[in-house]
C-alpha cells in the first residue's frame, strides 16, 4: 500500500495552521504554494511546510492526523517547536 505523510502548514510563526495527509509529500506541498491546496490554506495563505511526519502507511498518517486535529492549538505548537522551534519553511529541506 505504500507509506505517507502526516504534514502542518503555518502562514508565519505562530500563526494560522492547516494540518494535511498525503502519499506524496513534495508534489503535495508544491500544490499549496501555487494555492491549489485546500480552500482553508488558501484564503489564510498558509503554505509553510513547518512539521512533516513520514507514517508506515497512508492509513497510518491519516490517523495521525485526526488525533492531531483534536488536539488544542498550544499541543500542535509544542509539536511543531519541539523539532522546529523557528517555524522554518522545511520545504526546501524536502528536495535535499
Amino acid at each position: 500500500m505504500g507509506g505517507g505523510y502526516f504534514y502542518i502548514l503555518a502562514n508565519r510563526k505562530n500563526g494560522a495552521l492547516y494540518a494535511g495527509v498525503t502519499k506524496d509529500i513534495r508534489h503535495r506541498i508544491v500544490q499549496h504554494r501555487k494555492r491549489a491546496g485546500s480552500t482553508h490554506a488558501k484564503k489564510y495563505d498558509i503554505y509553510r511546510l513547518v512539521y512533516v511526519e513520514e507514517a508506515p502507511t497512508i492509513l497510518d498518517a491519516i490517523a495521525r492526523e485526526k488525533t492531531v486535529k483534536k488536539w488544542r492549538r498550544p499541543w500542535k505548537v509544542r509539536l511543531i517547536e519541539a523539532t522546529n522551534p523557528d517555524w522554518r519553511d522545511l520545504f526546501f529541506d524536502l528536495n535535499r
